[in-house]
């Protein structure tokens, strides 16, 4: 597969950690020049280059974008990665917080990809890739602000695959399940019992393990590929089968 992405400029945001930093490392290892877009991008291997940018502030997202596709040359792949976790119920969750959410979740992926689009436009291969997550179209407990801004981004998946096919621009979305991460590695420091709480998320999948996030930059990597130039607004579960199988427990 090396060479695939030969002569293409990818761009991930969020791409300094967890699924964003293995997708980075896939592209990068099959051809692709790319660049992390992220708060900090301290630490990052000489494969990659790191731009700075927060994708709450569209000054920030424009000068970034525009620094990018002038270091590199242009843009042809951009993958939507950066997001951040919301924990509570409609009760319990402010609204300042849905606010934050929202703005990073959904309009950071928006203004991200109308940064971009001059340069997608004029590339042969372009596409895009946001990252959903299995909880747009499966009630998790006290998920709610998480869980509809995952659900936006299907639907702005779907929008901006219509909207930008006449540019030759592909749209598509990965859905996660839960995702063992340094992020998840932390949170589960909080509990009591580490091992426990670690083998309850590894049950809800049906495979009995939590995904890796080099499983799931395989799949993006699947749909940034030139050689999936028909595939567009699709939506590609990695889940480890928690949305559509029920598993007897023996």
């Amino acid at each position: 597969m090396s060479g695939e992405f030969d002569g293409l400029v990818a761009v991930v945001t969020g791409g300094a950690s967890g699924i964003g930093l293995a997708t980075a490392h896939t592209l990068a290892d099959r051809g692709a020049t790319v660049a992390v877009l992220d708060l900090t991008i301290d630490g990052l291997d000489d494969r990659l280059y790191g731009f700075v940018g927060n994708v709450a502030d569209r000054h920030s997202v424009d000068a970034a974008i525009a620094a990018i596709a002038d270091a590199l040359g242009g843009i042809d792949i951009v993958i939507n990665n950066a997001g951040i976790s919301a924990i509570g119920t409609v009760e319990e969750t402010a609204d300042a917080e849905w606010a934050r959410v929202l703005d990073i979740n959904v309009t950071g992926m928006a203004r991200v990809t109308a940064a971009a689009l001059p340069w997608l436009r004029r590339s042969g291969h372009a596409a895009v890739v946001n990252l959903a997550s299995i909880a747009a179209l499966n009630g998790l407990p006290q998920r709610a602000l998480y869980s509809a801004s995952k659900g936006a981004v299907l639907s702005l998946t779907f929008a901006m695959a219509t909207d930008h096919i006449a540019d030759g621009v592909r749209v598509n979305a990965v859905s996660p399940g839960t995702v063992f991460t340094p992020f998840v590695e932390k949170f589960l420091t909080q509990f009591e019992d580490p091992v426990k709480e670690r083998a309850a998320l590894d049950a809800r999948q049906a495979t009995g393990r939590m995904v890796t996030p080099e499983e799931v930059a395989g799949a993006i990597a699947y749909l940034a590929s030139p050689a999936s130039g028909s595939t567009t607004g699709t939506v590609l579960d990695v889940d480890g089968g928690l949305t559509h199988l029920r598993v007897r427990k023996s």
